[in-house]
Formats: structure tokens, C-alpha cells, sequence
């Protein structure tokens, strides 16, 4: 028998958005739903002309906030799409993507828009993945299903120098007559950085460095944190840029989950392009795929830029207390480079406070004196 929970779990099941989005299994996901009666009311808000017009854009004024979407539940977003005309370079880095769910005061999404849609280091480039995807010309897609029971307010601020001419939008949900399902988990989305991560040593040479490789690192200490959480949920993803200050293979880290409280973790991997699911520093070209991708590939140098992306659509990892996210920065922790993420997941509320964010001074990506490698500076 259909019934509203049946939906929300469908909905809610990440080998089903990736399925749909995918196309892998033609049928699968979410495309199966399309022979099934729905008991929904397909909504969209956007920023279409109300006059009938042409002007299908809001302007947003530098320091201002605009809230774009402000609707009651319950309901589900499935999708988002943004396109934004600024003169201001960097923009990205500069507006900032806040998401509340029922009447909460502190966000669940926080981030840099650019960020949140996987473009880390403020410059727009095109790939695909289930979840998000950016598409020619400067259009920025999320697919991640995001519930919520009594309201749902989504806003952008410009903390930016320049006014932001026009920002297009348009957020599509499904708005219901029942409640959710009792135990339906609500979509976070939390941005961090480490400009620089801070390694322990300068004094090496080369990724093969003995001072280095055999440096030992069992639980975590010093890592990078993707994110913290407190409650029950699951993990999904994330999207991580890297800009180097120093030479060489930035990708030596490895991802490291402590699930529970656990002192150490439970799921230990083996290096940062293996965690991403590529391998030998990536290749010889960027790629991008419905789960997994390196879309922006640098050099082997200082200066170079990269960006990843891994979603645990195909089996996200769960918590029922607490969960932290992390990866090193190099084997052990020995590299100083810049790391900008996002981390998705979904949980129970309430959660956890999520860090400051930093100024958007502090957003911008620039090489820092960390020393080592092809850094001519001193350390700070």
C-alpha cells in the first residue's frame, strides 16, 4: 500500500537520489516512483518578475541579507538551483548560504555559496556529481532532499564590497498534508577551513622523506575536520579544495571517522586520493562522477589548486551519538597547506554549534610563509 512514509523514505534513501541522478539502473530510485500515485503538491519558489515582466532577478545590496525562501511544512526541498551576476571577484567566497528548519535560530547549512556547491576556492568550473553539479553557464544545482515539518527559510547575505546585480533562484519542494514521518532526519551542511593547516616539520624534502613516512598517527591528532556532530543521523559527503603552500603530493593524509565517541576510529583509510575514490595523485586529468571526483587537478607545486568531492550515497555512515569527520593533511600531519570543505550529513535536532565563520577576509584564498617545499617564507 502507498503511504506518505513510504515517499519520505524513498525520497530520504541515498542510493536513490543516486540512482536517479546517476541513471545507472534506468529504472531504479526514483525513477521507479514515476508509475506510482503521489501524495504531494509540487511547489517552486523563485524569483520570477511578480509584475509579468523580464526582470526575473533580486538584487542584493553589499551587507544586506535576502531571504529567499520562507514556507511552511511539511514539505520537502528536492532541488535548488542559483545563478548569480556580481562585478565582485570572488563572490563566491563572499555570499553566504544559510538554511533554518522549523523556527530554529541556529542554521543547519552554513556556508560560503560557492563552497556549498563544491567551488571551494572562489572560481566557477563545470562537473557533475548525484548531489550537486554546476552546468554552463555559472548554474549551480543541489539535489539533496531536504525535509522539514512546521517552515523551512532559506537566506543569502552579500558580505561582499560590491552589490550583487542579480541572483536568480529557483528552490522547488513538495508540500504535504500529513506530517513526516517521526523519525525523518533533517539535512545539515557545515563549512570549515585551515588556512593554513599547520604541519609539525618543514625539514623534508620529498613525500618519501623518512622523517615523515614514518611518523606514526593512530587517533587522529592534529587532523583536518570535516565536522562534528552531536545526535543520531548519518553521514553523506563532502567537498573539499585545496590551494598548496608548499610542493609536492598534498594528498598523503588519510580519512580517519570516529563514530560514538570513539578515541580512535573505526574507519581508517588508506590516502586522500583513495578516500576520494581515485588513486596515484589523481591521475593525469580532473574527472567527476556521480559519487566521486577530482573536477579541478593542480601540479605537484606550491600555488597549484585542486577539488574533490565523496558522497556516501551508497551507504551512509551512521551515528547514534556523536560523529567527527577528518582527514590528515599529509601523512601524520606534515603538510601546511590551505583546506577549504563542506560537509553534508543528516541527523536529529538539535545539533551542535557549529564553528564561527571565519571573515571573509579569512575566506579568500592566498599562499602563506608555512615554509617547506617551494615556500620561500618563514613559518608565522
Amino acid at each position: 500500500m502507498f503511504t506518505l512514509t513510504t515517499l519520505v523514505l524513498g525520497l530520504l534513501t541515498a542510493t536513490g537520489i543516486s540512482s536517479a541522478q546517476s541513471g545507472a539502473d534506468g529504472t531504479g530510485g526514483i525513477m521507479a516512483g514515476l508509475i506510482t500515485p503521489h501524495a504531494y503538491v509540487q511547489k517552486r519558489v523563485s524569483s520570477y518578475d511578480r509584475t509579468g515582466a523580464n526582470a526575473d532577478a533580486i538584487h542584493i545590496a553589499a551587507g544586506a541579507t535576502a531571504t529567499i525562501l520562507d514556507e511552511s511544512g511539511p514539505g520537502i526541498i528536492t532541488h535548488i538551483w542559483f545563478t548569480i551576476a556580481s562585478p565582485e571577484d570572488l563572490h563566491l567566497k563572499k555570499l553566504v548560504l544559510r538554511m533554518y528548519w522549523d523556527d530554529e535560530s541556529s542554521p543547519s547549512v552554513e556556508a560560503p555559496i560557492g563552497d556549498f556547491f563544491g567551488l571551494g576556492l572562489g572560481q566557477y568550473f563545470l562537473y557533475e556529481s548525484a548531489p550537486l553539479s554546476v552546468a554552463p553557464d555559472k548554474a549551480l544545482n543541489a539535489f539533496f532532499q531536504m525535509p522539514f515539518r512546521k517552515k523551512a527559510r532559506i537566506t543569502v547575505t552579500n558580505q561582499g564590497q560590491e552589490d550583487v546585480d542579480s541572483f536568480y533562484y529557483n528552490i522547488d519542494y513538495r508540500a504535504y498534508s500529513q506530517p513526516l514521518p517521526s523519525d525523518t532526519l533533517y539535512f545539515h551542511a557545515e563549512y570549515r577551513q585551515a588556512t593554513p593547516a599547520k604541519g609539525w616539520t618543514t625539514d623534508w624534502k620529498s613525500n618519501g622523506d623518512p622523517l615523515v613516512n614514518d611518523k606514526k598517527n593512530l587517533n587522529g591528532d592534529g587532523n583536518y575536520v570535516w565536522m562534528e556532530a552531536t545526535g543520531r543521523g548519518h553521514f553523506v559527503g563532502v567537498t573539499m579544495s585545496v590551494l598548496q603552500n608548499q610542493d609536492g603530493w598534498w594528498g598523503e593524509g588519510d580519512d580517519m571517522f570516529f563514530v560514538d565517541g570513539e578515541k580512535t576510529p573505526s574507519i581508517n583509510g588508506t590516502g586522500t586520493e583513495d578516500y576520494f575514490l581515485g588513486a596515484w595523485d589523481f591521475g593525469s586529468h580532473p574527472f567527476s562522477y556521480a559519487s566521486f571526483g577530482a573536477p579541478v587537478k593542480g601540479e605537484e607545486l606550491a600555488g597549484s589548486r585542486s577539488s574533490v568531492y565523496r558522497f556516501h550515497l551508497d551507504s551512509p555512515i551512521p551515528f547514534t551519538r556523536s560523529f567527527k569527520a577528518t582527514i590528515e593533511h599529509g601523512h601524520a600531519n606534515a603538510r601546511s597547506d590551505n583546506m577549504f570543505s563542506v560537509a553534508y550529513w543528516y541527523q536529529t535536532e538539535p545539533h551542535a554549534a557549529f564553528p564561527p565563520l571565519p571573515s571573509v577576509e579569512e575566506r579568500i584564498p592566498r599562499i602563506y610563509p608555512v615554509g617547506g617545499p617551494g615556500n620561500a617564507g618563514k613559518n608565522p
